[in-house]
């Protein structure tokens, strides 16, 4: 298995709004949308941050009660495999790609689909992925039963799940593909 993870060329790998203090991430959110009109993230309305960080909560909760370690408050994003829809997601699209050997297992969670989706209120399709995090050898359970999402649902026609979402919950092997993090020696 192989992880994913796309950004802009122009930010760099493994930024996230929320691990930033919220008035600075607002700040961000709305320069974005003012300098990348194009990107996908320039389409999140007001409240997106505000819904990462309850995901999130709930990804943390889930992750820990399966005995997850989590060494960051909030996790660097990558998919199992490539996702060729995620690099319409950026004006300047760029990729890192890391073999799951370098991941310590037991802080890396999954979700079968975005975790957004997976975890709302809205999504009632009653599948069994639904409102779940899975370790490493439970989502090869899942992975084995559906096969991958980018794989069956490429344009999305069949639901919301067009990929599988990795939450790295370290900045270990994080900070060995990428030195330029903020904070990341502290």
């Amino acid at each position: 298995m192989v992880l994913y993870h796309y950004f802009d060329r122009r930010t760099g790998p493994f930024r996230s709004l929320t691990a930033m203090p919220e008035q600075d991430a607002q700040r961000l959110l709305e320069q974005i949308k003012k300098e990348r009109p194009d990107s996908f993230c320039a389409a999140r309305d007001e409240s997106y941050i505000q819904k990462r960080r309850n995901c999130e909560a709930i990804l943390r909760r889930e992750f820990a009660a399966k005995g997850g370690i989590m060494e960051v408050e909030s996790p660097f994003y990558m998919v199992v495999e490539a996702c060729p829809w995620l690099m319409t997601w950026y004006e300047q699209p760029d990729f890192l790609k890391i073999p799951i050997e370098e991941f310590d297992l037991r802080t890396v969670s999954f979700t079968y689909g975005d975790s957004m989706p997976t975890f709302s209120p809205r999504v009632q399709d009653g599948k069994e992925y639904r409102r779940t995090v899975y370790s490493y050898e439970e989502i090869l359970t899942v992975i084995e039963k559906y096969g991958l999402p980018q794989d069956w649902n490429a344009d999305g026609r069949f639901g919301p799940e067009r990929y599988i979402e990795a939450h790295i919950w370290s900045r270990k092997t994080v900070e060995k593909w990428n030195t330029s993090l903020p904070n990341a020696r502290t």
